[in-house]
This record gives structure tokens, C-alpha cells and sequence, in this order.
């Protein structure tokens, strides 16, 4: 089987509610509202049905939840939403055999409670984050005790990009131009949380914590020599802060705690960069991944061109397997 582990879909109750409560909802919001694929389970089938043996794990797609508002706003909305995935798994298990819950980043103690009852109570397989919360990075004070919990249950995060075109390029300017803050910005916003989290400790914390990072982790494996070589060198650099301090606080080399981040093949059909991501996280954690439905067909045409990428490999068919099925049915404890 072909499973997908990072695409998205809106709950038709929770579709209702966002546009009353963001009836403008701007940047990734607009681009969603135009897509029938995420709403339309009949549009959505017709298209998943190109695909043999092929089914889904499923999460919200953008904005992320605090987007909506401040509690209770937020946590009001990541409950609809998680009662909207476990009703269509429910439903449609050959379609959709797990998903993956959303929290209310924006309420500390709202967000521990909802991750508590999706995963124990709704059966979520893990829950999605996304690379800030509002501005603030995911470990700071009041988010971090999620790592915690996460750690504890033995369910994975799922680490989605965010961020808009407020978010400028340059100091003198008031906004991003091109959609550089989506094509550049994204890649860049999932490193530099997957660094917060190595350079916090999470991982000698919690040795097994499992992070997957979406689009086969940002910029990362194509900067290995920053990343290794680079940060080894950490605080040579700086002038107002001893990093050397740190560096010798954490177990590993920094390198090497990015290699114990899970990573997707949601790359849009970029063959090399998927062999480079394959290399540089190892087959074991490398899952399959479409990102559908955001191509320029609004719903096939990542699917098609990753699974293309995917059986034109040169590994072994236990590889193949491990990165379309196994890995994710170990990692999600899947039946």
C-alpha cells in the first residue's frame, strides 16, 4: 500500500465554522478556499482512485488553529476539527485509516488537554505543530511542555511551515514580495525550529522522541555542511553569547541530532532533492508524502509525480516498502 502520511483535508463542519470566523482569511487561507479537493470527499475520491493502493493519513491543511483566535476561539476549533477527522476515519478507513490531530498552540493548558483526548480518546496517531505559534518559536515556556507529553504517549509530531507575507524579506520593507515568504520562507521556517528543538536539548531529553519534518526537512540535508561542519564551530561567530557552553552540554554533534528527525517526500517533483533528503536521513526515516492537494491540478499531479520519483529509486524493494508503508505503520503503530 501506498500510504500518505502528510496531506490535508477540512472537515466539512470545520470548513463551515472557519469561514465564519475568517470569512477573509488571507495568504494560504485564500489559496485552500480554492481547492474543491480539501472539502469534497466526492472530487477527492474521484482523484484517489487514479492511484493504486493508495490511502491516507490525514491532517488539517493552513492556516494553523491560533490563526482563528485566542482561546477559546482556537481551542474550540481544533476540537471541531479533531471530531471531524475521527468521524471521517470512522466512516472511511480504507480511505483514511488515521489521522493526525490539531491543537490550539495559543492556549498552554488548552493545547495539552486536546492532544490528551485526540490521541486517547479519538484515536489521532500523533498531532501536526506547525514551525511558529503566532511569532514564538514551539520551545518556548508555554509550548514546550508538548514535547513532554509527546515524548511520554510515543506519538509522533507532524512539523508543517508557516508563514505569510507580513513576514518581510528585508528590514526596510513592511512585507514579503513574490511569495518569497512561501517558496524560500518555508524551507527556512522548518529549519530554523528543527534547530531550536536541537539546540534546547529535546533530544537528549527524550532519546525517542519522534519529529517528522514535512517537504523532507526544509533546507537541511542540503546544507549539511553548515550543519555540520558549520556548527561545530559553533560560537566563533558570535561576540555577545559563550555557544561554546552549549556545544559542550549536548551530547552529540549538532549534525547529528538533525539525522534523528523523520522527514516526508512531499518535494513536488524534485527527484534529486528526494535522493538527497534519502541520504541524508536514511531510508528508516523517510515516509511517503504527496502534500496533496496544493499542485497545479488541485489534487493529483504531487501524488503522481512523487510516487513516480518513489518507484523510479534505485533501492531495494524492502526499501521501496519501508518508505511507502513500513516505516509509517512502525512509526504510527499501525495494524
Amino acid at each position: 500500500m501506498k500510504l500518505d502520511i502528510f496531506n490535508h483535508i477540512f472537515p466539512q463542519a470545520f470548513y463551515k465554522r472557519a469561514l465564519e470566523v475568517v470569512p477573509n482569511g488571507k495568504d494560504m487561507f485564500k489559496r485552500v478556499r480554492d481547492i474543491p479537493y480539501i472539502v469534497d470527499l466526492d472530487e477527492r475520491f474521484r482523484i484517489m482512485d487514479r492511484f493504486d493502493d493508495y490511502a491516507q493519513v490525514i491532517c488539517l491543511g493552513s492556516p494553523p488553529i491560533e490563526v482563528f483566535g485566542p482561546p477559546p476561539v482556537s481551542t474550540e476549533m481544533a476540537r471541531l476539527a479533531n471530531d471531524g477527522m475521527a468521524e471521517l476515519v470512522a466512516k472511511y478507513p480504507g480511505r483514511f485509516p488515521a489521522f493526525i490531530a490539531s491543537l490550539p498552540m495559543n492556549d498552554p493548558v488548552g493545547l495539552l488537554r486536546e492532544a490528551e483526548r485526540a490521541i486517547g480518546e479519538l484515536g489521532a496517531v500523533g498531532v501536526q505543530v506547525f514551525t511558529n505559534v503566532l511569532g514564538k518559536p514551539l520551545t518556548a515556556p508555554e509550548t514546550l511542555p508538548l514535547f513532554d507529553l509527546m515524548a511520554k504517549l510515543d506519538c509522533p509530531i507532524w512539523l508543517h511551515p508557516a508563514r505569510g507575507a507580513d513576514f518581510a524579506d528585508y528590514k526596510k520593507e513592511t512585507k514579503s514580495h513574490y511569495e518569497i515568504w512561501w517558496t524560500l520562507g518555508w524551507p527556512y521556517e522548518t529549519s530554523v525550529a528543527m534547530a531550536h528543538m536541537v539546540f534546547e536539548g529535546l533530544f537528549d531529553k527524550h532519546p525517542e522522541l519522534k519529529i517528522i519534518t514535512h517537504h523532507m526537512g526544509g533546507m537541511i540535508p542540503y546544507f549539511e555542511g553548515r550543519v555540520g561542519p558549520g556548527w561545530d564551530l559553533l560560537g566563533t561567530r558570535t561576540s555577545d553569547q559563550d555557544y561554546s557552553l552549549l556545544l559542550k552540554k549536548l551530547k552529540k554533534r549538532p549534525l547529528d541530532y538533525f539525522k534523528m528527525f523523520y522527514a516526508d517526500t512531499a518535494l513536488f517533483g524534485a527527484r534529486k532533492a528526494t535522493e538527497l533528503g534519502l541520504d541524508f536521513f536514511g531510508v528508516d526515516n523517510v515516509m511517503f508524502a504527496s502534500d496533496a492537494p496544493f499542485d497545479p491540478e488541485k489534487g493529483a499531479a504531487y501524488t503522481r509525480w512523487t510516487i513516480e520519483i518513489i518507484d523510479a529509486l534505485d533501492i531495494t524493494p524492502e526499501q521501496r516498502y519501508a518508505i511507502y508503508e513500513g516505516n509509517a505503520r512502525r512509526l504510527l503503530k499501525l495494524k
